[in-house]
């Protein structure tokens, strides 16, 4: 059964409103701060908990998101114990997993990552049930896991009339298939003309692709954009969340190296991905699929490029797609090269004007902050 002790709501406001107002004054103050969650449930941030400032911070960011709360509350005090911010989204896969460990693995259309129940989770059984409903009836779930990434709970979820609606698409088939490639005829036609086309601008295009050196301050530059876990400043990108919203993080850092003067493209990688992360509780990142920016970058010798990946959340310098691809544990995944305006091939194929790249990246920040002001911030300790 459901945690007793614990809330889900999607109505979040906070009384008074903290517009214009510190937090933590807001916190201390003689009135005090007090969250109304809807049906006549009202929880009061203890002013002596060191933890309220951030319970409030993030709140308030899911209030404005439109996006629920799952807290838990001291059966004791009334205070809450635990905030956790739930994954939204229709399941589109819902897989035994293989070796000793057991267990499911859950994938949502708007998350990236596989979402682990272990069977030694309470209630495995209702979990797992509700969760092949809803991937039969297609209906939007919240899903709930903890700070070391395991499913602990499943609800439908209901907008808050009176909010925000968080992006959701339609029901569908998932995922959206990559941009359909040319028919072999069609290539046929083409090819002599590219292929000379290629061979009078080549010379023009290996100037224009950086050198190693000046690929790896790109790729210093965009690290330097990383979140301060406990402070989140937009518009720092959050390399240290590597749980989710790798889409976002790319389309933020292919504005930043256009706005820099190069052309990046994108690789997508499609399997069973397995990654070891000190930026995560437990270590172990579980995607079914990532993407990251790339960049031709001139070789030694005259008239060769590299395609190398920038990617912050995995590397600390540029490396080659076959790394990219051997660093995600899975040797049968593929790799899909695209132009850098494939925003998200299973909601929004295109942002051009960065408006659903500001969102994502807002929701993701705040998940690393939550995560870090109640577990404590990265790196963690692994094996």
């Amino acid at each position: 059964m459901p945690n007793p002790n614990a809330i889900v709501s999607s109505t979040i406001r906070l009384d008074p409103p903290l517009e214009g107002r510190d937090v933590g004054e807001a916190v201390a103050s003689e009135s005090g701060l007090n969250v109304d969650l809807g049906e006549d449930r009202r929880v009061r941030l203890d002013p002596a908990d060191r933890r309220s400032v951030g319970f409030a911070t993030v709140l308030d960011g899911l209030a404005k998101q439109g996006r629920p709360a799952y807290i838990e509350l001291d059966p004791a005090s009334g205070s809450i114990q635990r905030l956790l911010i739930p994954t939204i989204g229709r399941v589109i896969a819902v897989t035994a997993r293989g070796g000793a460990d057991g267990g499911i693995e859950v994938q949502l259309d708007l998350s990236h990552a596989r979402h682990i129940l272990s069977p030694g989770t309470a209630d495995f059984g209702t979990l797992e049930r509700d969760l092949r409903a809803a991937l039969e009836s297609k209906r939007p779930i919240l899903l709930v896991e903890d700070f070391e990434g395991r499913v602990i709970d499943v609800r439908d979820f209901t907008p808050d009339p009176d909010g925000p609606l968080p992006p959701l698409p339609e029901p569908g088939d998932w995922p959206i298939p990559f941009p359909r490639p040319r028919p072999w005829w069609e290539r046929w036609i083409f090819w002599p003309i590219r292929w000379l086309w290629w061979w009078i601008c080549y010379p023009w295009w290996w100037f224009h692709c950086p050198s190693g050196t000046q690929a790896q301050a790109i790729f210093d530059a965009m690290a330097a954009t990383s979140c301060d876990p406990l402070t989140v400043p937009v518009p720092c990108v959050p390399f240290l969340y590597p749980d989710n919203g790798c889409w976002a993080r790319a389309s933020e850092m292919c504005r930043l190296i256009i706005a820099m003067g190069r052309t990046p493209g994108k690789v997508w990688i499609d399997g069973s991905l397995e990654v070891i992360s000190s930026n995560k509780p437990g270590c172990h990142v579980h995607w079914s699929w990532h993407v990251a920016p790339t960049l031709c970058v001139r070789g030694r010798w005259p008239w060769i490029t590299r395609r190398m990946v920038i990617d912050p959340s995995l590397f600390t310098t540029p490396v080659s797609e076959a790394t990219w691809k051997a660093k995600q544990g899975d040797p049968n995944a593929t790799l899909t090269e695209t132009a850098h305006t494939l925003y998200w091939r299973n909601v929004h194929p295109t942002d051009p004007t960065y408006y659903w790249t500001n969102i994502d990246l807002a929701t993701y920040r705040l998940a690393l902050y939550n995560r870090s002001f109640q577990f404590g911030p990265p790196p963690y300790v692994c094996p």
